[in-house]
C-alpha cells in the first residue's frame, strides 16, 4: 500500500490538496531484483574503496539505495509509468 499526499504552501499556510491511497502491485521479477542488488553491491564496494567519489559517487550511492529499496518491495515506479512488468504470473 502506498500513500500519496500532495501538499501546497501559500505564504506560510500549508494546505493538503490531495490524498490518495493505492496498492503497489509487484512488477519486478527475480532476475530483475538480483541484477539491481548486484549493481548496488558493486557501487557500494567502489564507493567504499574510493574508486568513485565526489558528486558522481553520491549520485551513484543514492541510485544504489533506490535499487535496493525497489528490489525489496518488488515494485519499480519507472516500470509502472512505462507499463513494464517482469514479474511472472503464478
Amino acid at each position: 500500500m502506498c500513500i500519496v499526499i500532495k501538499v501546497t504552501s501559500v505564504v506560510g499556510a500549508i494546505f493538503i490538496t490531495s490524498f490518495k491511497i493505492f496498492d503497489m502491485k509487484k512488477n519486478m521479477g527475480a532476475a530483475d531484483k538480483i541484477i539491481r542488488e548486484l549493481i548496488a553491491l558493486v557501487i557500494g564496494f567502489l564507493y567504499y574503496k574510493g574508486i568513485i567519489s565526489g558528486a558522481l559517487g553520491i549520485v551513484l550511492v543514492v541510485l544504489a539505495v533506490i535499487f535496493v529499496l525497489t528490489s525489496l518491495v518488488s515494485f519499480c515506479p519507472v516500470y509502472s509509468l512505462l507499463g513494464i512488468n517482469t514479474c511472472k504470473r503464478s
